[in-house]
């Protein structure tokens, strides 16, 4: 077994009069790849905060293997101090380290070195935190939700270069694809204790669950115990005599025992009011063109929803899933184009930005903006505290303002407005940002038991695999083409995953990096990879098939009949032959440059 590189035992940690951690431990070895998981408030980010050696516990020790490397990515980084991107980011590299990677990551990641931090969004301030962390190639990866702020190319391309890292890795993340694919041993915080599983995350809900059902088991039989002792204590013949003074005080113990077992922390309660229902046809899009200056967002889009139908949009950031939402629900006027919503619609959105929450706003002004103590949601009429208790608000927090709440906190109390609306139209863009994994369970569950219409923004691929009956994906600006079935689905009709718009994070990242030195020849290579070996054998098959659907489309379009029949196919097939074209060059682009650098390393 390799050799412990970090080790927590023993960790406790009280905030206030709140115990957060009271046995928690942690062992890191070499190379390891750990999830650490848990509820929202069970001490996730305060216990990787002192793996990290930022705060101290109360009690509990801490053990790092001399010369042993660590960086940590925090949730909210600071970059005050420093003039620039690139100035942040090589700070961060320890003596010896070479600035090439400060380089490679800040151009991967999609930043400009020469911005000043200050005028970074929090999404760029958070991508920059991630090169600074990646760049030393430390022994110890500790980070915290890495995937926030990150659209799909790029958490694709962060799982390959998390992949490729020879230290150890400690995972925070609500992202479960992300995690199933990097995990190989997950540490569970539960009621301030660890709990160890030696499995990647795949297997984590169903060992938890196990232990649930286990422990409900032995608090049933811990009761059943204490009725039989208080049973002997009132009738048994020898307690009518003389009580004997061990048992009373084991039951005592059971008692105390029984009275002071936490149980698993209550899930939320996830309802939504439904409105009366929607016509059959909710949206329809004819030929919908939106442009930005000279920049095309939408180009042509025909779409038709259904009641029931659960639309899922993806793309790189900057595509325009925002603005194609708007569109859609009728927020914006296309350029070109028609736009018919369905009768009877009544829309609630939740907006990724939580912007409808006013900072200044407590708690229980946000869920009651009117006012009041009572609100109606799904058909019942609830006191405000209940309908909080059900987001796993504490009825102290009633008068928190909205500003002082966690980021988890604030996702959910943002649901519990958009859910106490009544609609027939959920309009959900990126519901799944900061909420702990089983209140994602229940979202899934109850947008599948919703009886309206949902349109979807999310970067979580399993999220989508689990809630989409189609998906409606970025192919260019402007292009927006719909697939049935979930991102997998989607993955498996089109080939490839969700392309990064040009200047952006790529969904691989190259052997070298190209922001210190130009892109090496074939001749200057030093290896092929084994991605790059499998791409040389399979990109000429991929490529006669490309040809070969051309070939066919072209059939189709020299139909001299078919503009008369059928103007809007002709439009469509032109559309997937220039996709189709610009697909078959760069692969054939990509072959090339692969076919001469295998020659050239068998030529040495």
């Amino acid at each position: 077994m390799s050799r412990p590189l970090l080790t927590l035992t023993g960790t406790e940690l009280t905030f206030g009069a709140t115990p957060l951690l009271t046995g928690a431990d942690l062992i890191v070895r070499e190379g390891e790849r750990i999830g650490l998981v848990g509820r929202n408030g069970s001490g996730k980010s305060s216990f990787l905060k002192i793996a990290a050696g930022l705060i101290e516990a109360d009690t509990g020790e801490r053990f790092i293997h001399p010369g042993a490397t660590v960086r940590y990515l925090p949730q909210e980084p600071d970059l005050t101090g420093y003039d620039s991107v690139i100035a942040y980011v090589r700070a961060g590299l320890a003596p010896g380290d070479e600035d090439y990677r400060a380089d490679y990551l800040v151009e991967q990641l999609g930043l400009d070195p020469d911005a000043a931090p200050a005028t970074l969004s929090g999404g760029e301030a958070r991508r920059a935190a991630l090169a600074r962390t990646l760049a030393p190639q430390p022994d110890i990866l500790l980070l915290d939700e890495p995937t926030n702020h990150l659209d799909l190319p790029a958490i694709e391309w962060l799982e390959e270069e998390l992949a490729s890292h020879r230290g150890a890795l400690v995972l925070i993340s609500h992202d479960r694809r992300f995690l199933e694919n990097l995990t190989r041993a997950v540490v569970w915080i539960d009621r301030g204790t660890t709990r160890r599983l030696e499995k990647g995350f795949a297997h984590f809900e169903a060992w938890r669950d196990t232990v649930f059902e286990e422990e409900a088991a032995e608090r049933h039989k811990l009761a059943r115990q204490i009725a039989r002792e208080e049973d002997w204590m009132r009738y048994g013949v020898t307690a009518r005599r003389k009580r004997n003074v061990r048992r009373v005080g084991e039951l005592q113990d059971m008692k105390s025992a029984l009275k002071t077992w936490r149980g698993p922390q209550g899930a939320a309660q996830l309802a939504v009011s439904e409105a009366e229902r929607s016509g059959k046809l909710v949206i329809e899009a004819r030929k919908v063109s939106k442009a930005y200056g000279e920049r095309p967002i939408v180009t042509d889009l025909s779409i038709k929803i259904a009641r029931g139908d659960r639309i899922a949009l993806v793309g790189p950031n900057g595509a325009g899933k925002t603005t194609l939402v708007n569109l859609l629900t009728g927020a914006l006027k296309p350029d070109s184009g028609e736009i018919r919503l369905g009768a009877n619609l009544e829309i609630a959105s939740l907006d990724q930005r939580r912007a409808a929450l006013k900072p200044d706003w407590t708690v229980a002004e946000a869920i009651a903006p009117g006012g009041g103590e009572r609100i109606e949601v799904a058909g019942q009429v609830k006191h405000v505290a209940a309908y909080m208790k059900d987001f796993l608000f504490q009825p102290e927090q009633a008068r928190t303002p909205v500003h002082a709440l966690s980021g988890g906190e604030r996702a959910r109390l943002m649901l519990a407005r958009a859910l106490a609306l009544p609609s027939n139209l959920l309009v959900l863009d990126e519901p799944t940002n900061d909420l702990d994994l089983e209140t994602l369970d229940l979202l899934e569950e109850l947008i599948g038991d919703y009886a309206g219409t949902a349109i979807l923004v999310s970067h979580d691929r399993d999220f989508i695999d689990r809630t989409a009956t189609a998906t409606i994906v970025w192919e260019s600006d402007g292009v927006w083409q719909v697939y049935a079935g979930g991102y997998s689905d989607m993955v498996a009709q089109r080939g490839s995953g969700v392309r990064a718009r040009t200047g952006a994070v790529p969904p691989v990242a190259p052997d070298k990096p190209k922001s210190v030195q130009p892109r090496q020849k074939p001749a200057q290579a030093a290896r092929m990879t084994f991605k790059d070996k499998h791409a040389l054998k399979t990109l000429p098959g991929e490529i006669e098939a490309l040809e070969q659907r051309l070939a066919k489309l072209a059939e189709d379009l020299a139909d001299p009949d078919l503009y008369a029949r059928d103007p809007a196919k002709v439009d469509t097939l032109g559309r997937e032959h220039a996709r189709l074209e610009a697909e078959k060059a760069e692969k054939e682009d990509r072959w090339l440059e692969l076919e001469e650098q295998r020659e050239s390393l068998e030529g040495r």
